[in-house]
Formats: C-alpha cells, sequence, structure tokens
C-alpha cells in the first residue's frame, strides 16, 4: 500500500464505513491501529486490520480538512434534491429550451439533446457530485486535491458562475421591471388587443431600455430603474445564500415548488386555449432537415445541457459537499438530470400550445410568428394570457413564476464562489455573512454594464462566449479527474515517458482533427 507523504494518513474504505489511520511506514508495520469516527455521536474506536483486508487511498484533504466532520449538512436529502433541482432549472427551461425547438426542426431538436444529455451532461453531473462529496470542498480545493496546479481549474468554474450571475441576475431584474409595470393603471401587458410584435418590442424597448440605442450597439445611458430592480435581486440572492444551507435548502421547497405548481396551473390553461392542439403538433414535429441544413445544432443542444444543469459552473460541487461522503452520487446526479430535462419538456407543451393559440388569433402559421430568445416568453406568454378573463393575474403569476426560476440559479452561482472563498486559508477567519455581502456587492456593480441601454445585447454576447468557455471548462475537469488524478503513482509505476505519450498520442488526434476542420474550405 502506498503511503501518502504529504498528510501521514490513511483512508481506509469500507464498502459501508470511512477509517481513519497514521503510520511511519506501512511496508514496515503489517497491522495497523485505525480510528472509526461515527459522525452521529462523534464517538471514536479502536480496531485493528490487517494489510489488504480493506483498500487503502492516499487522501489529499484541503486545508480546513480537520473540521471536515463539522461541515454544515442539508437539513435532509430533500433538500439537497430541491436546492441542486433549483440551481439546475431556471430561464434555459422555459425560454431556451422552447426557443431552441422553435428555431431547429421542433422534435428533431430531442435527438442531439437527448445525446447530450446521455453522453456528456450526466457523466460531467455524475463526477462533479461525487468529487464534491468526496473533498467536501469547493471546486477549487476539490482540484486542487488532485493537483496542487490544477485549482486554475475550479477557480475557472467559479469565473464563469461569478460572469454568468451578473447578467443572469439582470435577466431577473427585468423580470421584477415588468411584474411591477403590470401593476400600473393603463398597464400595456392588459391590452386585449396586445400582439405578440408588440409585446416583444415593448419588452425589449421600455423594459431592457433598447429604445436609445444606436446602429452602432453602443451604450448611451444607464436605465436607472433596472439598476434599482437588480439591487433587489441581488439583495434577495445575499439573504438565501448568507445563513448557511439549511436556510438555503428550506427555501429553495418555495423556489422550486411554487414555480412547478405555477407552471402546471399554466400548463393547464394554455392545452384549453384555442390552437392548443396544433402548437403541440408543431412542438412535436419533426424536421429531419435541421441536421443536413443547420449542424449548429449539436453545439446548441450540448450548451443547453451545460447552461441547464449548471455544471462547469461549480454549483453543483459546492452543494454536494455538503453532503456526507455515502451518500448515492449516482443517483442524486440522475434524479437532478431527469427533473432538469421532465421540467423542459413539460415547459415546451406550454409554450407551444400558447403559439398554437397566438398563432390563431393573429391568423398566422406557427413557424411565421416573430418570437424567438427571450422574446419567446415575452411575446407569447402575457399575450395569449391578456385575453383572458382577470388578465392582470394570470400576467402576475406568469412573472412571478420566472423570478421564482431564476433566483435558485441565480443564487447558486453566488453559494460556488462562497464555498470556494470559506474553504480557503485566506478566508478562514472571515465572517460568511460578511464575506457574503462583499461578493453580492461586487455582483450588483459588475452588472451594472447590462443595466445600460444596450445590456441586451451585452449579455447576449457574454451568453454566447460563456458557452464555450463552459466547454473547456468541463474538458479540463474530466481531464483532471480521468488522467491527472494520482499521476505520480502513474508515472512511478510506468515511467514518464509512457505517460505523457500516451496522453499526446490520445489528445493529439482530437487537435489534429480541430486543426484540419478549420481550415478545410467549406466549398
Amino acid at each position: 500500500l502506498p503511503c501518502c507523504k504529504r498528510h501521514k494518513t490513511w483512508t481506509v474504505i469500507n464498502p459501508k464505513r470511512f477509517y481513519k489511520a497514521s503510520s511511519r511506514d506501512s511496508r514496515a508495520i503489517p497491522l495497523f491501529h485505525l480510528r472509526r469516527i461515527d459522525r452521529k455521536t462523534s464517538s471514536a474506536k479502536q480496531q485493528e486490520i490487517m494489510v489488504g483486508d480493506a483498500i487503502a487511498v492516499p487522501t489529499h484533504l484541503p486545508p480546513r480538512s480537520k473540521n471536515v466532520y463539522r461541515r454544515e449538512r442539508w437539513g435532509s436529502r430533500a433538500a439537497f434534491y430541491f436546492a441542486a433541482i433549483g440551481a439546475a432549472v431556471g430561464f434555459g427551461n422555459i425560454w431556451r429550451f422552447p426557443s431552441l425547438v422553435y428555431s431547429y426542426g421542433g422534435g428533431a431538436f430531442f435527438i442531439p439533446y437527448l445525446l447530450a444529455l446521455i453522453f456528456i451532461g450526466l457523466p460531467v453531473l455524475i463526477l462533479e457530485v461525487a468529487l464534491g462529496q468526496y473533498y467536501e470542498s469547493g471546486n477549487v480545493e476539490v482540484f486542487g486535491g488532485i493537483h496542487r496546479r490544477l485549482r486554475g481549474v475550479g477557480l475557472g468554474s467559479i469565473a464563469c458562475g461569478f460572469m454568468g450571475v451578473t447578467y443572469y441576475s439582470m435577466l431577473i431584474a427585468w423580470v421584477i421591471h415588468a411584474f411591477f409595470d403590470s401593476f400600473g393603471k393603463d398597464s400595456f401587458w392588459t391590452n386585449e388587443d396586445l400582439t405578440g410584435d408588440e409585446a416583444s418590442t415593448y419588452f425589449f424597448e421600455e423594459i431592457a431600455g433598447t429604445a436609445t440605442v444606436g446602429d452602432d450597439l453602443k451604450p448611451t445611458r444607464v436605465v436607472w430603474a433596472n439598476v434599482g430592480y437588480s439591487l433587489i435581486v441581488w439583495a434577495v440572492i445575499f439573504l438565501c445564500v448568507s445563513f448557511g444551507v439549511k436556510v438555503t435548502g428550506q427555501i429553495t421547497y418555495f423556489t422550486v415548488g411554487a414555480p412547478i405548481l405555477l407552471l402546471f396551473v399554466i400548463l393547464i390553461r394554455s392545452l384549453t386555449l384555442e390552437g392548443a392542439s396544433a402548437g403541440v403538433s408543431q412542438y412535436l414535429s419533426t424536421d429531419w432537415s435541421v441536421f443536413r441544413d443547420q449542424p449548429d445544432i449539436w453545439v446548441k443542444a450540448t450548451g443547453q445541457i451545460f447552461f441547464s444543469l449548471s455544471i462547469a459552473f461549480g454549483a453543483m460541487t459546492a452543494y454536494a459537499s455538503h453532503c456526507p461522503r455515502d451518500e448515492p452520487a449516482v443517483r442524486n446526479s440522475v434524479v437532478i438530470a431527469m427533473s432538469n430535462s421532465l421540467f423542459s419538456f413539460v415547459s415546451g407543451f406550454a409554450v407551444f400550445a400558447t403559439l398554437g393559440y397566438l398563432a390563431t388569433i393573429e391568423g398566422k402559421d406557427i413557424a411565421d410568428l416573430n418570437v424567438g430568445g427571450f422574446g419567446l416568453v415575452f411575446g407569447s406568454f402575457p399575450v395569449a394570457l391578456s385575453t383572458l378573463p382577470g388578465a392582470q393575474h394570470w400576467i402576475r403569476f406568469f412573472f412571478l413564476m420566472l423570478f421564482l426560476l431564476g433566483i435558485d440559479s441565480a443564487f447558486s452561482f453566488m453559494e460556488a464562489s462562497l464555498v470556494s472563498f470559506n474553504d480557503s486559508k485566506q478566508f478562514t477567519n472571515i465572517n460568511p455573512k460578511k464575506l457574503a455581502l462583499v461578493v453580492a456587492t461586487a455582483g450588483w456593480l459588475f452588472s451594472w454594464i447590462y443595466a445600460t441601454d444596450a445590456g441586451l445585447y451585452l449579455s447576449d454576447v457574454m451568453d454566447y462566449y460563456i458557452n464555450f468557455v463552459m466547454f473547456l471548462v468541463g474538458a479540463f475537469e474530466c481531464f483532471s479527474a480521468g488522467w491527472v488524478y494520482n499521476i505520480e503513482e502513474q508515472v512511478d509505476n510506468l515511467g514518464s515517458p509512457i505517460v505523457f505519450s500516451f496522453m499526446a498520442t490520445y489528445f493529439g488526434s482530437f487537435f489534429v482533427a480541430c486543426i484540419v476542420w478549420l481550415a478545410s474550405d467549406p466549398s
């Protein structure tokens, strides 16, 4: 059994228990006195074990490993499920997924989506949850535990999450803006003659403030109303994460449960509208030509999986770090992934049933409706709901659902940053609430660039490029866990020429293929 020279400790793994032992030289002493730690009573019992009776692996625990058994835990497994599902389910499920289905051949989009889920999204999610549970740390310490030079991988994922939440919070601020706007005496949203084009234009120009942007798309002013609504968003995020994961778990019972109930209410109502059957048929129809004419469907589907599951952001690792080590990581990951995809699938029925109704009242074909992107939501649901009895209440329920969907994803990104800060030596003695306040304030200030009249376009640019950064971070996470983990032992046993030449051969083929593809003439 190899000795862990760094900590001089053993982690002896039994199928049901974890043991911690110490030894100076495993090769000279055939017998160990192990200390078994009972998590419930914190009592310790001595037990003897022969070398070979159990599997021993060296563990590079994070700097605060002495407090590993005192790490705050979720109140229950259900609390973890709700928090993780809340991190995964967000605007991408009710806005981005139906928008991609609308733009990429209807049901044909399900094929690359499911393939990306099964072969990319779910394995990476299992990896992040398992690493978070095992190391009981955030992403920076997790990959630093694999190898001290891999902390940048964890830092990259945290940076992705923080940059993402700065513009994601502004999307939520626009929803709050629209929500309060619906309480006006002559509210735009309660106009029974409202059309999809008018609703989309009003949202973009009045809510997001793009009316004053010139042709060069450069910002010309700050929309101060959105700055104020963004402050509300960040205040809510701060309150959700500053009191520990037990409080966060209790909050997610509402922020996840309420949108699910509201979605089913809106789904049932939309399916009873005139033309809903045409919309559902469009949702399930398949246009196979999209694979030939729009090959970027594969990139879009993979990006949707990464963004929707919140992988490569550090959120899942942070949440899993508060679970006991013996939690079923694979089962937890499957529950999270399936719940996320099911929510997206059900949302698609609600959106397309509403589009069918919208096409009926406007006398158009569904494919001819001028909706897409964020306008798919604001150009369809408010229009359809404005024609119903009690329209203003339906529209407010809809905006409330969007707010709750977005807020738990936002504070999960925030939690990823806070966990990594709290796990580091530099922030050990800092009050977590003060640290949360500093991070929230910094996030609010950074979000100001999206509160300008060009904020919508800047958020599109950020969203486009952050997808590719997520792919890179996800690839580095897999490389770290699959190839770099325990690499010193591989080099000792096989020699560095064999280990590194095999890596170069394996990954070199991908780089060569990418170079050939980029250099080839499309004609």
